[in-house]
């Protein structure tokens, strides 16, 4: 009787061991492939560009035609992408530059209209710089003659700098809500210091589209 529980004793810490043995080697193969998929790229990352920002592309070739800019279509949408993904009234966020305050348009294609004529604005007086042009849409032409007085084209670092000047010489800094990681951190709260960066992501993903 003794030996059969004895037998029992040592069969049951077997079949423990071994049970024990397979779930940590479970865990294992798991984390394993927990690691290896999250250091696999994934082919759904990267910028999406919106349907609505699509479906307004007929009006935005309207108006590049209108305005001599058609080779810059894509740049146009991605800047409209940026701004609001084609979402409400003013898609391409363009009141501003229209009656000098925000919210005061209504109608998209006036938006549109308004956007694109002051996209061609900027390019010409960046005198054809592309991306100096994209970042006065977003700081105001006042970055172009920046630009000038540097002598140079559109850099990340002149336009951090800019936004510092600009930011800094505004005693209401209340206004500024320096939603840009990093920019309170660089005194850079003024515009997107990295709107050019982000537009020309989504005009890449437009080409590939």
């Amino acid at each position: 009787m003794m030996k059969n529980n004895r037998r029992l004793s040592k069969a049951v810490k077997r079949t423990v061991f071994v049970g024990v043995g397979l779930f940590l080697l479970f865990i294992g193969i798991s984390l394993f492939f927990q690691r290896f998929m999250l250091t696999q790229p994934d082919s759904q990352t990267g910028p999406i560009i919106s349907e609505q920002v699509l479906d307004y592309r007929p009006l935005v070739v309207k108006y590049a035609k209108k305005y001599e800019v058609e080779e810059h279509v894509d740049t146009l949408l991605a800047m409209m992408m940026q701004e609001s993904s084609g979402q409400g009234d003013d898609p391409m966020q363009s009141s501003e530059s229209y009656c000098g305050e925000r919210g005061c348009i209504q109608d998209p294609e006036v938006s549109i209209k308004q956007g694109v004529y002051y996209f061609s604005q900027t390019l010409k007086a960046a005198g054809g710089d592309v991306l100096t042009a994209i970042q006065s849409y977003n700081f105001g032409k006042g970055f172009v003659d920046y630009i000038r007085e540097q002598g140079d084209d559109f850099s990340q670092e002149a336009a951090i700098q800019f936004s510092q000047k600009m930011y800094a010489a505004d005693p209401d800094k209340e206004k500024y809500r320096c939603l840009r990681d990093g920019a309170q951190e660089l005194d850079a709260c003024y515009g997107d210091i990295y709107y050019v960066k982000s537009v020309m992501a989504y005009k890449d993903k437009l080409k590939e589209d």
